[in-house]
């Protein structure tokens, strides 16, 4: 096979010599017809923004005769046997390989945010606790184990990871990301990229740029961050992904940044994606984003103008179907007020994909699959070790671990369903949530259940109180009934994760207000009214106003911890698992505290020019275990180049009785800057395992790039000067400090330069 095609610095291809053959063999219909997708399931569930208004009524056999260059989702939109439906693409792909023209096979992309979104498949934790977990070794193998499944039925793209920097708790998609510090979200992200295509399946980056910075965190709002915030704040973790994560496609987001969309907005998609990162895979758009440039944002008359508009700035594939990129284009190109030669820009990229890919030699004349496991052991090792460790012990009174209670009441809206333990992108709330009569096709078991298996010995009730959303307290009398009754009572609240109003988390799930949904909060308040002793659970896709009840029990959060979530959270209860999880957010006072970032400057924070306070109820960091962890001894360096390499070396112990898992977090803050620097930032972290009684020696060797920031030209630097350091169990405490000069000149940052902290671990 020739070698795939590659890109210079200025975005120039280079194409092999049989793509280039390709292209000029092809009529116009042809070209277009491998920049677009065809969903065969698209007038079923709504599974997109606007998906009913768009919806294209095309058959397949008209939208594929001149090729096709995605088949859509043709597992992930409604419940379809796994083999059933390879049998048919199989034979769809054929089809496409023998009919007359070009004869190339389509290539096939599927969500996989947290997992497969197929039926029967392993459903994994959100991304954000991924986040809390702060382990991306892990996340690279869940990305293996999610492409090995999606390779083997014939699927080649998926559209993960998110790598939006949350900005607004309220937003609904926060469950999607993976946290508000940047250098987090670059590290695992690009660790799930590398998973997944060291299986051959290509990682799709969402959503360039901006979509998480939305005004009052609504979905789709506009967004207006200045491009310093841009630069410093929501690019990194793409620059991440594509120059040291290798990521071979990216997905606009819908967002407008200041007036201009990006599906429109060339110096974002071409001058900086290719241009300055030397980016040579393919950028799709968000299903419906080209067409939305018409009616959404209002930038283009109609289709066509629309097409135009994306295809210059660089949008090379239009998804989910070709709304915009067929015939609206085909008449603009015929009129002469669009240049083909953009078309066959956008077609030698997605031939190069197909190239790379080995679909131009794909005959498909070999079998599909006969048999497959898509939640296999294996899956379920890694959902069950990840659910553990992305646990999160907010508070504890001396409650948890539980010691053999004779008799437990478990209660609330979350105990009794597998549903509340899957975010809106798992195909349980994805799509299952329109076929309520058909079973999730593996094991989830609920909170309830896994608490009956893991305190056997206990007489478990259970009751309800009220429902996730909605304001019938009808069974909060039955709730104190059984609490009183108990020695300890288990409230499971929080919730359901859907799509567009299905729900009070996800896509299109905003939120005007941080109080748990409904009236759950008066539930917990009730039953700990009662006296008896009380554990909430959450489990939540965004962090909730929950300081009233960390002076009554024990509080847990759970970031959808996925199908093995109901296990880790027993096991954390009962004891036999030590809580490890860190807040990857800030858990916020208020909504009207929102939007909140630990990033901030000095007057983000409390000051004497304003009434309100500023502090979180926690800090971003925090997590609480049933050891304890001291932080000693932070050394480094007097001074260092800027420009340079420093180390850090922290001594860690574990000072209590029983092993546990500490998260290291090492500090910094640039004292004095040519802009406003943030009060503190997160230079790097390491999951460390230590026996009781253990100490161990961390050593961060950090290139002080992390320090970088834009200057007031907008150039990359990083400035000389004081900068203070420490190592605590959350931002917010300095539990060991030390302090360094960056000495010299102002470094300009390339991007040869380093981004990435490494560490080593040294038992003594």
């Amino acid at each position: 096979m020739p070698a795939a095609a590659t890109a210079g610095k200025d975005g120039s291809d280079v194409v092999s010599e049989r793509v280039q053959g390709l292209l000029e063999r092809m009529s116009l219909e042809e070209k277009l017809a491998q920049i677009v997708g065809f969903w065969v399931d698209e007038g079923g569930d709504v599974v997109a923004p606007m998906q009913g208004e768009m919806a294209s009524s095309a058959k397949l056999e008209d939208a594929t005769r001149h090729g096709l260059g995605h088949f859509t989702r043709v597992y992930g939109t409604r419940p379809v046997d796994p083999i059933e439906r390879a049998q048919w693409l199989w034979e769809a792909q054929r089809t496409l390989v023998n009919q007359p023209g070009p004869g190339i096979p389509a290539l096939v992309h599927e969500e996989c945010l947290t997992g497969l979104a197929a039926w029967k498949a392993a459903t994994f934790p959100t991304p954000l606790a991924w986040g809390a977990a702060f382990h991306p070794e892990l996340v690279e193998e869940m990305g293996v184990a999610i492409g090995e499944s999606m390779r083997t039925l014939g699927i080649h793209q998926g559209l993960a990871p998110v790598l939006d920097v949350i900005r607004d708790a309220r937003w609904g998609r926060v469950e999607e990301c993976i946290a508000e510090d940047p250098y987090v979200v670059g590290t695992i992200a690009t660790a799930y990229v590398r998973g997944l295509q060291s299986t051959g399946v290509h990682a799709t980056l969402k959503h360039f740029v901006g979509y998480s910075n939305s005004r009052a965190g609504r979905n789709l709002a506009p967004v207006h961050a200045g491009p310093r915030e841009v630069a410093d704040v929501l690019l990194p973790p793409f620059e991440m992904a594509v120059l040291d994560g290798k990521v071979r496609s990216v997905m606009h987001s819908y967002s407008e940044i200041d007036g201009i969309p990006v599906a429109a907005d060339r110096r974002l998609l071409t001058d900086l994606l290719r241009g300055t990162w030397g980016f040579d895979g393919t950028v799709v758009a968000d299903y419906f984003g080209v067409a939305f440039l018409q009616a959404l944002h209002g930038v283009a008359g109609d289709l066509g103008e629309a097409a135009g508009k994306a295809l210059e700035a660089g949008v090379d594939i239009e998804l989910p179907t070709g709304n915009a990129y067929l015939e609206p284009l085909a008449e603009k190109i015929r009129a002469g007020l669009v240049d083909e030669a953009l078309v066959d820009l956008a077609c030698t990229r997605a031939l190069q994909q197909k190239e790379e890919l080995g679909l131009l030699d794909e005959t498909f004349e070999s079998e599909p699959p006969t048999s497959v496991d898509l939640d296999s052991p294996e899956h379920r090792r890694i959902a069950l070790q990840l659910a553990e460790e992305s646990v999160v012990l907010l508070a504890n009174d001396g409650v948890l671990p539980l010691t053999s209670p004779a008799k437990v009441a478990v209660i609330g809206p979350n105990a009794d369903r597998s549903e509340a333990l899957f975010g809106c992108y798992s195909f349980a709330n994805h799509v299952l949530a329109h076929h309520a009569d058909v079973e999730m096709g593996f094991e989830a078991p609920s909170v309830l259940s896994a608490l009956r298996e893991e305190l056997s010995g206990a007489d478990i009730t259970f009751t309800q109180g009220c429902e996730v959303e909605g304001e019938d307290t009808s069974g909060f009398d039955a709730a104190v009934a059984a609490a009183s009754a108990a020695d300890v009572a288990i409230v499971v609240a929080g919730d359901q994760a859907g799509l567009f109003g299905r729900g009070t988390s996800g896509e299109g799930n905003d939120a005007d207000s941080l109080e748990l949904p409904g009236v759950q909060r008066q539930l917990v308040e009730a039953v700990q009214a009662t006296g008896t002793p009380v554990v909430l659970v959450l489990l939540t896709g965004r962090p909730y106003a929950v300081d009233w009840a960390f002076e009554k029990g024990a509080v847990v959060q759970g970031f959808f911890p996925g199908e093995e979530g109901g296990a880790a959270v027993a096991g954390i209860l009962s004891g036999r698992v030590n809580p490890s999880g860190r807040l990857p957010i800030t858990l916020p006072r208020s909504a009207g505290a929102q939007p909140y970032s630990y990033l901030h400057p000095q007057l983000g924070g409390s000051s004497q020019v304003s009434s309100l306070p500023t502090e979180p109820v926690l800090a971003f960091g925090h997590g609480l275990s049933y050891t304890t962890f001291t932080h000693t001894g932070l050394t480094v360096a007097d001074e260092v180049a800027a420009g340079d390499t420093f180390t850090a070396t922290v001594t860690v112990s574990n000072t209590g009785d029983r092993d546990g898992e500490d998260v290291v977090q090492l500090y910094a803050r640039d004292v004095v800057g040519s802009v406003t620097r943030p009060v503190a930032q997160l230079l790097g972290y390491q999951r460390v395992r230590l026996a009781a009684g253990e100490t161990a020696t961390v050593t961060f060797t950090v290139p002080t790039t992390r320090l970088a920031f834009s200057d007031r030209d907008m150039v990359k630097i990083v400035e000389p000067g004081a900068v203070e350091l420490w190592v605590g169990p959350s931002v917010a405490t300095k539990e060991t400090e030390a302090a360094l000069t960056l000495t010299g000149d102002v470094h300009r940052v390339s991007l040869d330069d380093n981004r990435w902290v490494t560490t080593t671990v040294e038992r003594d």
